[in-house]
């Protein structure tokens, strides 16, 4: 962001004077003052002030706008408002996380100032539906700077996505030590709800309709769509949900966050009555405190485990209600129309690049599945006759199990209906579905993805055509049926209907329950572990 100062301010009006493009004082709703009947679609009033987008690829774009202002481990505070032009034409500083390479700038990365959020919409006059993007990256890492919404918002949506705290910043329970931080453990999920908060005060003079707002996120966002919907504060900023291979279960309690807050503050050597010195602690210090705390109390979780914990959302009967996915979610969302789906291979690592024969496949799958493995490849044959034994190897062991197990309840529990789908296009770089790869076609951004797909075809482009067209289908009405697709029907365990988005898209129902079943079984042990011990 860049804010003008009054000098600079005042010259900025009197050029725009002999421009003959001037801003008035309309009051709070109208997108920009007129000159005659013409509006600026660039200059937009919020509530906390103005602010100036640009053009981006057919699209106006207004990044890095303040949403929040924060106080570490607080809730977020109503953002100072400004008597400034902020000129919002490059991302706003992401939250702090560890990076490798360089040192980050405070422009680049910053404990105060990440409560940022960016919006791409076609005009300012109407109101079309809002879809929210969560980025992924666990609730550890990330930004949204990784997936921009131009290209989505031509579909006659406005897109907005947020930057919000992360890591112990954002889930440290500190609610043992003073009543002072007694949000302290989910202050990172509050300042999306303020993000979702400034949507209906504000998008409406973007073109938005904060009547319709979709939440939608992949992998950690998908996790954050499924714990908004466990949010009484949440209820009723947003009307749809979209979770993109986000089924990892948090299995956070609060004696567990608790016990790791006090661990943080014992590695810290900070007690109860000089809590507040903990503000003052600098932030590389402090996650590595995180860390060490993490290993002495609850454990740290490895890579690959079907469950996280640690710094992360944790039920406090009031702010959140439950954990997601454990199968489905709070019944404050009943009402709440959800898509969810996965990738075929999401983060199993891959076998594609080098022969493999059916006895090593069968080799590699006995340590997983032992005196079951025949019955897998059996079964895997039955579902995917096509595929060979890398696939049996390279197949989703992690997401595509819960996400069943999650459909198959809230289709039965809830009043709003449910779509299931699964990715199945494969790179040419990696010959697999891996964990993201569907982004770029939802996004419509195949050009901003050349590592995964160096040059897009014409069949590249059709099916991030018509998946894009579906997610602003659903934005729109919670149906994602669009031209070009078989007719989706919305989930129930006895129809299983899901749709298979590839080149060639089709529809399946249940063909994949029983492999599922299995992989439920063999892969999951250590949370069947936890689960009995807790």
């Amino acid at each position: 962001m860049k804010i003008y100062g009054r000098r600079v301010w005042l010259l900025a009006v009197v050029s725009l004077l002999m421009c003959g493009n001037v801003w008035g004082n309309e009051p709070s709703g109208k997108s920009a003052a007129r000159v005659g009947e013409q509006p600026n679609p660039l200059v937009v009033q919020t509530r906390s002030g103005w602010v100036k987008g640009f053009e981006q690829e057919g699209s106006l774009a207004f990044l890095g706008i303040p949403y929040a202002r924060v106080e570490r481990f607080q809730p977020p505070m109503a953002v100072t408002p400004w008597d400034t032009l902020i000129v919002c034409d490059h991302w706003g500083p992401q939250a702090m996380q560890m990076v490798g390479g360089r040192q980050l700038t405070e422009a680049e990365m910053s404990e105060k100032n990440c409560c940022v959020l960016n919006v791409w919409t076609t005009g300012s006059s109407g109101k079309r539906p809002v879809m929210v993007w969560l980025h992924g990256g666990g609730f550890d890492s990330g930004t949204s700077a990784w997936n921009p919404g131009m290209a989505l918002a031509r579909k006659d949506v406005v897109v907005v996505s947020v930057n919000h705290r992360l890591n112990i910043l954002g889930f440290l329970d500190l609610s043992t030590c003073s009543e002072k931080y007694k949000m302290s453990g989910n202050v990172g999920m509050l300042d999306v709800v303020a993000a979702l908060r400034w949507v209906q005060d504000n998008i409406l003079s973007f073109g938005g309709d904060p009547g319709n707002v979709t939440i939608f996120g992949e992998s950690g966002g998908g996790g954050k769509v499924g714990t908004l919907l466990c949010m009484p504060v949440a209820k009723g900023l947003f009307h749809k949900a979209i979770i993109m291979s986000g089924t990892i279960l948090n299995v956070n309690t609060k004696a567990m966050s608790e016990q790791l807050g006090k661990a943080v503050l014992k590695e810290l050597g900070i007690d109860k009555e000089h809590i507040d010195r903990i503000k003052n602690v600098p932030y590389t210090e402090l996650y590595a405190a995180g860390q060490r705390a993490m290993a002495a109390s609850i454990g740290t979780r490895k890579p690959g485990t079907p469950m996280m914990w640690g710094f992360g959302p944790t039920p406090d009967g009031q702010t959140l209600l439950q954990q997601p996915f454990q199968p489905g979610f709070a019944s404050i969302s009943d009402d709440v129309p959800i898509m969810i789906g996965t990738t075929f291979n999401e983060l199993q690592r891959p076998a594609y690049q080098q022969p493999m024969s059916m006895p090593q496949a069968r080799t590699t799958l006995q340590a997983t599945f032992g005196d079951e493995t025949d019955d897998y490849i059996q079964t895997f044959r039955e579902v995917y006759p096509e595929c060979n034994p890398q696939d049996w190897v390279s197949i989703d062991w992690l997401f595509r199990p819960k996400t069943l197990l999650t459909a198959d309840a809230i289709a039965e529990n809830r009043k709003a209906p449910t779509y299931t789908y699964m990715f199945t296009w494969r790179s040419p770089v990696t010959h697999a579905s891996q964990h993201g790869h569907e982004l770029k076609f939802c996004f419509n951004t195949l050009h901003h993805s050349k590592n995964e797909l160096p040059e897009a075809t014409k069949r590249d482009l059709r099916l991030a055509d018509l998946m894009s067209s579906a997610w602003a289908n659903f934005a729109h009405t919670g149906n994602p049926n669009t031209k070009g697709l078989p007719k989706w029907k919305p989930y129930t365990p006895k129809n299983g209907e899901m749709m298979v988005f590839d080149y060639k898209c089709l529809i399946r129902h249940n063909h994949d329950r029983h492999l599922q079943e299995l992989i439920n079984r063999h892969c999951f042990k250590q949370l069947d572990e936890f689960k009995k011990s807790h």
